[in-house]
């Protein structure tokens, strides 16, 4: 059914609503109870003592993760992905360049969006977190005994990497939906014959083998957006949701153009049928070239493939694989509740929360109840698969968590608020505001079965009047919320970096014990260690020079070099000899055009210098590593080009 107008009325009416519900959440600021001694005591961690969970939050367009302690809000890591990070040399040093790059060559940013812990039986295990980059699609792995990312992998055929990366019950597989969809293969073709030639693809990703991570399938689709997803659990096991808006498949103006249908689809896939279908070779073989870059933790060194083709699955000559649910208009947010009985859609452009069955799914798939087909998909009809809906009042639902206690918890945009529902009945029995146009919501484990429903974290979209004013940037804001009690109640305000999209949390006992403390040096096999003072050395191939150095409190080894030459390519191969936890020492070099180095206890770091002009350069340690830090340093004798300065280094003479 078109419907325009009544969009566009909409629209007009929720921007109406979203000035008028921002004032008022101003006006209310006051009242919370941030400030008073009982917010302050539920979030207040003694000096000393440890948090009880750990917050993985996105770092949006900043392409990185952040991690925060909860109750209290204190920001402990940035975790480098997608993007350089120059404080940790990532994608400077040569050991991590290689996992920056992609079939475009070096990229060195993204925009990260959605982190998922791994999962064990549909509870988060705490091996690993995954997350996407949503620019040039990608999806990465982050181990959780380093906090450090280990691997990435490029998803080919895809226009973007939105609906990603989330995991199934035991990890088997992290999935990525096409935001944009795109000619399929990749060709040159009018824009506006987009609905003739522009497909969508939605890739399973194995990766519960570290190293291993690769495309099994893709699924070919109709060229809507598709916009996130989930993975069944418990009954629901075996099948994975994403729900996909401009089904009008519009190529242009869609913000009218796509909200012409009166719904969309989630659609539903089913995986182990998929499995059954590639076991018997019923796919295609397309071009893909996309890399797969992993950092080998005992060489201390990343790696980057090219691979060249994948699976392909057609849904007409693979009956049984896919199914659509229509949803009201635009939906974004699909969310499976902890028995894997319900499938939640958010239409964003509905004023209500759609409840859809996995029983009567099913029981419509076996009875036929279809209406209409596309491109070999059947579409089931919306009576026979729909279980509730929960009409709440508010605008703009985006997404959904659990408490574990039968409750659910849904942000509005618009409306700027959360509303907590009743499973089951679908009866609204709390609601509170945030400051301001909340997006994501986080509850520890609540996408899993077993959520450990005492917190939950609202990423909200406008700042405003929420912290000290810092120029026309502002800090972006998250809000914790108690919800171990019947009402919600909002106990921190704290500030996030970048653009944080969604959260995953975990109790920080699964974790903290497997923390690495140091690499081990019998296990450090790069294969410019310097594993031992007296082996230190520099050594000349052509214009390359190799220098192979050693650091531990208080002193580099060697720390005087001369006979390096303008023109040089100067690799600086630094070992950290510590083999004490929290021990890092940090290497830079004047006028080197790249950054630091920071070297964990045990690890081997490369800089590559390339010396522009004739003197005596020094270099000096970064991080203050005991108190002769300052001591730390040393000097490079730069000769000219044609000078016959003889190689020579030392410590101490």
């Amino acid at each position: 059914m078109k419907k325009s107008g009544k969009i566009l009325s909409f629209l007009a009416l929720a921007g109406f609503l979203f000035y008028g519900c921002q004032n008022n959440a101003g006006q209310k600021a006051t009242t919370t109870p941030i400030g008073n001694g009982d917010a302050a005591s539920q979030v207040y961690v003694p000096p000393g003592e440890h948090d009880e969970f750990y917050a993985f939050l996105s770092g949006g367009f900043s392409g990185q993760v952040t991690v925060y302690g909860l109750p209290s809000g204190r920001l402990f890591k940035i975790i480098p992905v997608f993007s350089q990070d120059a404080e940790k040399a990532w994608g400077y040093n040569e050991e991590t360049k290689p996992m920056l790059e992609t079939s475009f060559g070096f990229i060195p940013w993204d925009d990260a969006h959605h982190p998922e812990l791994s999962q064990t039986n549909g509870v988060p295990d705490g091996r690993w977190l995954f997350i996407n980059g949503n620019n040039t699609p990608r999806v990465a792995r982050i181990d959780l005994g380093t906090f450090e990312t280990t691997e990435i992998l490029e998803i080919p055929n895809s226009g973007g990497n939105h609906s990603s990366p989330f995991t199934t019950e035991n990890s088997e597989y992290i999935v990525a939906g096409t935001r944009f969809s795109v000619p399929y293969p990749q060709t040159d073709v009018a824009i506006n014959s987009y609905k003739e030639n522009f497909k969508g693809a939605l890739s399973f990703i194995k990766a519960d083998e570290p190293g291993s991570m690769d495309v099994s399938f893709q699924i070919l689709v109709p060229g809507y957006d598709y916009d996130l997803a989930h993975s069944g659990k418990g009954k629901s096991h075996g099948w994975t949701f994403f729900t996909s808006y401009n089904t009008e498949e519009s190529h242009t103006l869609k913000e009218v153009n796509a909200s012409q249908n009166d719904k969309d689809f989630i659609a539903a896939i089913n995986w182990k049928k998929a499995e059954e279908y590639i076991a018997a070779g019923n796919f295609k073989e397309m071009p893909a070239r996309y890399a797969h870059n992993y950092y080998n933790e005992e060489t201390h060194m990343a790696t980057s493939e090219m691979k060249e083709n994948v699976k392909v699955l057609i849904p007409s000559e693979c009956p049984g694989l896919i199914y659509y649910l229509p949803t009201p208009k635009s939906p974004h947010g699909v969310d499976v509740d902890p028995t894997g009985s319900y499938i939640v859609g958010a239409g964003k452009l509905s004023a209500d929360i759609t409840v859809h069955s996995f029983d009567k799914m099913i029981a419509a798939i076996e009875s036929q109840a279809f209406d209409g087909e596309i491109d070999g998909i059947p579409v089931l009809k919306f009576d026979a698969v729909v279980e509730g809906a929960v009409q709440s009042g508010g605008l703009g639902p985006l997404h959904t968590e659990f408490d574990g206690n039968g409750y659910a918890y849904t942000t509005f945009f618009i409306s700027s608020e959360v509303v907590k529902w009743k499973i089951g009945t679908w009866e609204v029995v709390d609601r509170v505001p945030c400051y301001y146009s909340v997006g994501h919501l986080m509850i520890p484990g609540g996408d899993s079965k077993k959520p450990w429903g005492k917190y939950l974290v609202a990423m909200n979209k406008i700042t405003k009047d929420r912290y000290l004013p810092t120029g026309p940037e502002l800090a972006h804001s998250a809000q914790l919320y108690d919800i171990s009690g019947d009402k919600m109640k909002l106990i921190l305000d704290f500030p996030t970096m970048g653009e944080p999209h969604y959260a995953q949390g975990i109790a920080a006992d699964v974790i903290k014990d497997r923390s690495k403390k140091i690499y081990p040096l019998e296990e450090n096999h790069h294969p410019h260690a310097t594993l031992k003072e007296d082996q230190v050395r520099v050594e000349r191939n052509g214009n390359e020079v190799h220098i192979y150095m050693t650091c531990i409190r208080s002193h580099f080894a060697p720390d005087n070099i001369e006979g390096v030459k303008v023109g040089d390519k100067v690799y600086l191969h630094v070992t950290n000899l510590e083999q004490d936890w929290d021990t890092p020492h940090g290497v830079s070099i004047m006028g080197a055009n790249t950054s630091e180095l920071l070297i964990m206890p045990g690890q081997t770091e490369t800089l590559l210098w390339e010396p522009k002009f004739e003197g005596v350069i020094p270099f000096y340690c970064t991080d203050f590593c005991s108190a002769l830090h300052q001591e730390m340093q040393g000097y490079i004798r730069v000769s000219a080009a044609d000078a016959n300065t003889e190689l020579s280094w030392s410590l101490g003479e």
